[in-house]
């Protein structure tokens, strides 16, 4: 597992029990997987991990909620890298979305899956988070069928943006479900693929 994979901040030994519990809730998901495991993978006693969060289920939540800041953390730099241009607003989300879910689809599912899991103001913070992504998108939908760019189904109000960027972020999640190395498309190419798709979805103009 890569640095970019792991929680975004933390002390060495908080970043091995976080990378030994996401290779495990990954493997065999996050209720499976117990406390024992997760230590014993760092060489560690099961109550080393308790000297760094307060259960398994915070483990969880930190691992989830910076999987997913992650993920906002480099939609927004690259939206904010080109904003102004709806077209290149929606390649650049869409981008972003394919290659973090294509080449880091152990984190993905990880993240996809589990969260439900969370609870009270852990599960709020981690749902504040997907809305934003899907927030994000529709606003870039939304200024581009105003801007005659893009021709919205159901018509150019809030409503139609929302339920066109659900599809194309659902899309681009479940990559992380099928996707792997070894498949006939590379990341690049279908990257390219998923923002044509999405283009089409926005009701883009063919090029």
């Amino acid at each position: 597992m890569t640095e970019s994979e792991l929680p975004l901040a933390g002390s060495r030994v908080q970043r091995r029990l976080a990378a030994a519990a996401i290779d495990l809730f990954y493997r065999q998901g996050a209720l499976a997987t117990s406390v024992r495991q997760i230590t014993e993978a760092c060489g560690l006693t099961p109550g080393a991990l308790y000297n760094h969060f307060g259960s398994k289920d915070e483990l969880l939540y930190v691992v989830v909620r910076d999987i997913h800041l992650r993920l906002e953390n480099e939609v927004a730099a690259a939206h904010e890298a080109v904003a102004g241009d709806p077209l290149a607003e929606l390649r650049a989300v869409v981008g972003v979305y394919v290659t973090r879910h294509a080449d880091h689809h152990d984190t993905a599912r990880v993240a996809n899956r589990e969260y439900p899991l969370l609870t009270g103001a852990w599960y709020d913070e981690v749902v504040a988070i997907r809305r934003r992504l899907r927030d994000r998108l529709a606003d870039v939908l939304l200024a581009g069928h105003k801007d005659g760019v893009f021709h919205l189904v159901g018509g150019g109000d809030r409503v139609a943006a929302v339920l066109t960027a659900i599809p194309i972020l659902d899309m681009c999640v479940h990559l992380s479900e099928w996707f792997h190395e070894h498949r006939a498309l590379g990341p690049a190419d279908l990257r390219d693929r998923y923002v044509g798709l999405a283009l089409r979805m926005a009701g883009a103009p063919p090029d």
